[in-house]
């Protein structure tokens, strides 16, 4: 069979490669770029398929068509799943299968292969977007069906011959454009501690505080500090700027799709930043009922992107919603990067709400305020509760009579 190999360069993708090439497959590997590699690491991962046996190797730029078909809906809807964590990772699974699937039916490959193991998500969302695009190709996941153990996987690596692929270390790292997850060793436990030394993107907390500012059309970020950029490369360089400030450590304990906990560490500057200045600049142009369903409806969002259901037709419904509700969402926001956390200290935009106003919040009311009006606001808006507690003031009196 010709067969299409979704490659991380791991070794679980590299044992499948070694082991379906033997096999007498016809293997090409295929990496989706969506962001997290360099140079460097490009080069070492092509190196490393054609090392274990692959035909070719490929490397498909996704970075911009993944910010424009997710990562501008995650910041629309402000998606922190649990509160805390920016979907660093899982959000761009759904995509890469849809990106894998297209090569595969164009190219007439005969099957799709996956690494992914039984223990984990991206086995779900990689095998539901297949489901849904591409139900026609023949989808293969030796790893998660024939559950070959890590140390099996390596004994046979050896016995062919063949070197083993560089390790993670102590944990299995992803990184993508929107940030870098780190699993395993004591994140398997609830009370396991992190060590500082595992971390890869950020450095220690900042002593001094550093500043920048970022600008957004449309609700898409479209400068730094003045200075114009695509999305793309003003995400990839916030990751810099504000990792090595330490900003975007985090630790994520929540629901697999699995149906059991899972807990992970995650360093995702740019999304900390980029998150924390669009909703403090939403504050200030949106009213609080569009803020209000908006942020409601951005954790059904997460919610099914995490799950995998990157392609349920209710995504599109949500994402033409969260469209709607960005036209306003231009101006700038700065912030100041200290002590590990991003807060916005300054905002300005052309469609301020506050500005719309003379009224000083505590200070005066608007010129155009009607103080009598005001009190029958206040005795209409607390109508209900003062005749809920009538009416309990009555029952009490009728029992005592």
């Amino acid at each position: 069979m010709r067969i299409l190999l979704a490659y991380s360069g791991g070794l679980d993708t590299s044992y499948l490669v070694a082991k379906l090439s033997r096999e007498g497959h016809e293997v090409v590997a295929c990496t989706i770029d969506c962001g997290g590699f360099d140079e460097a690491e490009r080069l070492t991962i092509a190196e490393r398929a054609q090392l274990y046996g692959a035909k070719q190797h490929l490397f498909l730029e996704a970075r911009a068509i993944m910010f424009e078909r997710v990562l501008r809906w995650l910041i629309a809807a402000n998606v922190l799943r649990g509160r805390v964590y920016p979907l660093s990772v899982g959000a761009e699974r759904g995509l890469q299968a849809e990106l894998l699937a297209a090569h595969a039916v164009e190219h007439g490959f005969d099957a799709l292969a996956h690494g992914c193991t039984a223990a984990g998500n991206d086995q779900v969302r990689f095998d539901a977007a297949l489901r849904v695009i591409a139900p026609q190709v023949q989808v293969l996941a030796p790893i998660r069906d024939e559950a070959p153990s890590r140390e099996e996987q390596t004994a046979w690596l050896e016995a062919q011959g063949l070197p083993l692929p560089q390790s993670g270390g102590r944990f299995s790292i992803n990184a993508g454009l929107w940030g870098l997850t780190l699993g395993g060793g004591p994140l398997l436990q609830e009370d396991g501690e992190f060590p500082e030394d595992g971390w890869v993107w950020t450095q220690p907390q900042a002593d001094a505080p550093q500043s920048v500012t970022v600008s957004f059309e449309g609700g898409v970020p479209c400068a730094l500090d003045g200075v114009p950029m695509d999305p793309v490369a003003l995400i990839e360089t916030l990751n810099e700027r504000a990792g090595a400030a330490g900003v975007g450590r985090g630790f994520h304990l929540g629901d697999t799709v699995l149906g059991i906990k899972g807990r992970i560490a995650f360093e995702a500057p740019a999304a900390m930043v980029l998150l924390e200045a669009h909703r403090e600049l939403e504050k200030l142009v949106l009213t609080e009922d569009q803020r209000f369903w908006k942020d409601h409806l951005g954790e059904v969002y997460g919610r099914h992107l995490h799950q995998g259901r990157f392609h349920d037709p209710l995504l599109r419904d949500l994402e033409a919603m969260f469209r709607s509700s960005q036209s306003r969402v231009s101006g700038w926001a700065k912030l100041s990067l200290v002590g590990g956390q991003a807060q916005v200290v300054a905002m300005q935009s052309p469609h301020s709400m506050m500005r719309a106003s003379d009224a000083a919040y505590g200070e005066r009311a608007a010129t155009d305020a009607d103080a009598a009006g005001l009190r029958t606001f206040a005795r209409v808006l607390a109508e209900p509760a003062a005749l809920h507690a009538r009416a309990g003031q009555l029952q009490e009196h009728e029992a005592l009579t």
